[in-house]
């Protein structure tokens, strides 16, 4: 009895036991399968012809991208970052090995774009200050002419008023002289036509010297009104060449200045790209 009963027990062990192994196998199993490796997707390797092909393609683009709105300074710096993406790209390939004199140009180019736009920047930053001058300028303009107006006008009356007043001496003195000449001295009196004669005299001088004054200050207003004009002019021509060059420098400031600039860059990378490119595939010597 106790004999069958170390074996029973014996048995339940085992049995246990292989239970156990089977249940631990089964994760395993499992484990092997999820544990499966694929090979990686192979990427095709470039050549140098077609690293360098590709790149200028990118430089090309680059080169002809057009900036929409003013001010286009707001774009020089996603521009600049993608200029240098594509040429870092170029210079890390495995397939291209920059050399230094690739290194020199290029930084030599980019250093030279970064200046050309950097003035740009700041001309941009004045076009505020240049629409403000503008309006202000174009302002004065407008009360320039006004001055003159008025001005002229103040002239004219004060013209009118002189001459009125001259023209008027004028026809009293003639008038004076008139009645003179209608006296009839009596030959009575010896004196009377001698008197006659000096009234006619005094007469005459004051009516000559009248009108000499009058033609004194026709004279003189139409010099004065020459000057006005001439100083009028002036003023106004040099305002005019200003808003003229004001307007002028708002224009080329609304229109974008780093075109030329950015497609020389682009041009000048190209050919250092190019350069590399037959460097590196010349046949040594």
């Amino acid at each position: 009895m106790g004999y069958r009963g170390q074996s029973g027990s014996r048995r339940g062990a085992g049995e246990k036991f292989q239970k156990s192994s089977h249940d631990k196998a089964k994760p395993k199993s499992q484990k092997q399968k999820s544990g499966v490796k694929y090979a990686p997707e192979e990427v095709p390797v470039l050549s140098v012809e077609e690293v360098a092909e590709k790149t200028l393609g990118s430089l090309s683009r680059l080169g002809t991208q057009t900036f929409a709105l003013s001010p286009f300074s707001q774009y020089f710096d996603d521009w600049l970052v993608n200029l240098r993406q594509v040429v870092s790209e170029f210079e890390s390939n495995p397939a291209v090995g920059a050399d230094e004199t690739f290194t020199q140009q290029r930084t030599q180019i980019f250093a030279e774009v970064e200046g050309e736009l950097a003035k740009l920047r700041f001309k941009e930053a004045d076009l505020e200050a240049s629409a403000k001058t503008l309006a202000e300028n174009n302002h004065l303009l407008v009360e320039t002419d006004a001055e003159y107006a008025t001005k002229t006008r103040e002239l004219a009356a004060k013209r009118n008023s002189g001459i009125e007043h001259l023209t008027k001496n004028v026809h009293d003195f003639e008038e004076e002289l008139a009645r003179i000449g209608q006296i009839k001295p009596s030959f009575l009196n010896p004196f009377a036509k001698k008197a006659k004669a000096q009234k006619q005299s005094e007469a005459t001088q004051k009516l000559n010297a009248a009108k000499n004054e009058l033609e004194i200050m026709v004279q003189n207003f139409g010099i004065e009104q020459e000057k006005l004009h001439d100083e009028y002019e002036k003023k106004k021509q040099a305002i005019i060449e200003k808003v003229q060059s004001l307007e002028k420098e708002i224009a080329d400031i609304e229109t974008d200045g780093s075109t030329q600039p950015r497609q020389a860059t682009c041009n000048a990378l190209a050919d250092a790209v190019k350069a590399l490119l037959q460097r590196k595939t010349a046949p040594p010597q």
